[in-house]
């Protein structure tokens, strides 16, 4: 974790308690690069809530076009249902989503849909 992530946990004031940190630590790990938790890696309401301190400069928000986000949705719900291997349940967990919310976006950006083997060279 870099310093600057940790910072950002140590003063946070936690409302949701253990519970609340511990599925912001879940959420870093799963979205995040598997190497390092950086602050871009943090839910934004966390970094947003601490943005008095002096990361605020260096980290304020970026901008995003809508094309942008939809990607960044859709890679992250990639991941995170490979991740849990297709357990849609678990999935919805990790992205802090109802079941309906996340069918409604595995349909929309086609994840997770079955792919058919290709066919037997038997059978033609």
């Amino acid at each position: 974790m870099t310093n600057h992530a940790l910072k950002c946990l140590l003063q946070y004031e936690w409302p949701g308690n253990v519970r609340e940190l511990e599925n912001c630590i879940e959420r870093a790990v799963a979205l995040g690069d598997r190497r390092i938790i950086d602050l871009g890696d943090l839910p934004p309401g966390i970094v947003a809530a601490t943005s008095g301190n002096e990361l605020a400069g260096e980290y304020g928000p970026p901008t995003l076009t809508s094309t942008d986000l939809e990607d960044i949705e859709r890679a992250t719900i990639q991941r995170v249902f490979e991740q849990v291997n297709g357990d849609k349940v678990m999935a919805g967990k990790m992205l802090g989503i109802s079941r309906a919310t996340l069918y409604r976006k595995l349909k929309r950006y086609n994840i997770g849909g079955r792919i058919l083997p290709p066919p037997s060279p038997t059978l033609q």
